[in-house]
């Protein structure tokens, strides 16, 4: 189902018989690997209970859909999920603005000064967390894996309060464009965040902008943005159209280069701020290396291989030093307690140096599609090894192992489950 991303820039395999017999024993071992198959499974039973994010988060979420809409694609009544994919476009704004996501009106239960109503959908809620710029390009992303998996193009021609999905689609990238675009930089932008995270790192009101927000530019905006543009083009048969979405997509990905990327260091810059930074002068935020930033980038393909190689190599290098138990550690060194904001995670916790299966998956992906099997078999193990003992998809662990967050975190399960389906089919070709 889930088709191998072409590498570029590869060396061709060697063909000798050493390297062949080699290829068939990890692919028997990962045929034989009962863990995967378990987890395989348990992942296909979660997803059969709907779309709500996890156990601790009754809401459907546009960035949690995103990761997980495949395998719910393959376990999942179809026009269920159409319905809720279109469920989206009932509260998107008139600018195009998309919402984190929405709740069943009788669900909602928590306290949430910026919530949204909609004429055309009285029973459900909107919200959304308003510090990140990855709501628009979580839903494109996710109505194009929908397209692919099913072959329901009649959704983009269905209205949704008098537009089609297509032309909401469209505005949701003008909003973008207009609202939290730079023109000096050519890239989006959002409030000042863990890597990808949901947390503004001066506090506040964490998950809104507020007055202490510092606006900034990061790699995993951008590479959901190009990725979102792909998208686009391959929404629509019109060359024109195609063109526009294509160059735009070759804009951010070039801009991501020039203005992200530390070629000296092997790394990518956290962010680059629009009008000042919130942390101390004295303050080297570029140690920091964003691990799920990075693998956001490398499945956008923003890096050559050998840049990947050279990323890579600084994750297994930061994993020993902090002692994580899986490649999933978002980022490193973290962020020191005293230039954070009140109430914000110390190290090692949360979005702050935790362990996300969420990302460290995708990353487990990247390396699969970019030939190197057994160094992802290997960076995997622990990953299925804490499902099974833990008899759950946890959000996220801390620096010891120990599980936290929801329990049946589908985000989690959605991106181990597509790895597992990457190792079959390479194991496959190969035994």
């Amino acid at each position: 189902m889930y088709r191998l991303i072409p590498v570029l820039l590869v060396a061709a395999f060697c063909t000798c018989s050493c390297h062949n017999q080699t290829n068939r024993e990890l692919a028997a071992r990962i045929l034989a690997d009962e863990n995967l198959q378990k987890v395989d499974s348990m992942a296909r039973q979660l997803m059969k209970k709907g779309f709500y994010a996890g156990s601790g988060y009754q809401m459907v979420w546009a960035r949690d859909l995103n990761t997980f809409i495949e395998l719910s694609c393959e376990e999942y009544d179809h026009s269920v999920i159409r319905e809720n994919l279109l469920m989206f476009f009932h509260f998107q704004q008139e600018n195009g603005e998309l919402l984190d996501g929405y709740v069943p009106r009788e669900a909602f239960t928590w306290d949430d000064p910026n919530t949204y109503e909609s004429e055309t959908a009285p029973g459900h809620i909107g919200f959304k967390n308003t510090v990140e710029t990855d709501q628009e390009t979580s839903l494109i992303q996710a109505i194009h894996k929908y397209i692919l998996l099913t072959k329901d193009e009649s959704i983009l021609t269905e209205k949704v309060a008098g537009k089609t999905v297509y032309e909401r689609l469209s505005l949701a990238v003008s909003y973008l464009l207009s609202e939290r675009y730079s023109e000096k930089y050519g890239l989006i932008c959002g409030a000042t965040t863990f890597d990808w995270g949901d947390v503004q790192v001066e506090g506040g009101a964490v998950v809104d902008v507020d007055s202490l927000t510092h606006w900034s530019i990061d790699v995993y905006d951008n590479a959901m943005f190009s990725i979102a543009l792909e998208s686009m083009a391959g929404l629509t048969n019109n060359a024109k159209e195609k063109e526009r979405w294509n160059m735009m997509r070759n804009d951010i990905l070039s801009n991501i280069r020039i203005h992200l990327w530390d070629g000296p260091s092997g790394k990518f810059i956290p962010h680059v701020y629009i009008d000042g930074s919130p942390f101390p002068i004295d303050f080297n935020e570029n140690e920091i290396h964003y691990h799920g930033g990075t693998a956001v980038a490398i499945e956008a393909g923003v890096l050559n291989r050998e840049e990947i190689i050279i990323v890579f190599s600084h994750m297994k290098r930061n994993l020993e030093l902090s002692g994580a138990p899986s490649i999933g550690l978002t980022l490193y060194p973290t962020y020191p307690e005293e230039v954070l904001g009140k109430n914000i995670s110390s190290s090692y916790e949360y979005q702050n140096g935790g362990d996300w299966t969420w990302f460290g998956g995708r990353m487990i992906q990247q390396l699969i599609a970019y030939g190197e099997v057994e160094e992802a078999y290997d960076l995997v193990t622990p990953m299925m090894e804490r499902v099974v003992a833990n008899d759950g998809f946890y959000e996220w662990y801390k620096i010891d192992g120990t599980p936290a967050g929801s329990a049946d975190f589908k985000g989690s399960a959605g991106v181990l489950a597509k790895s597992i389906e990457m190792f079959y089919e390479w194991a496959n070709e190969n035994k």
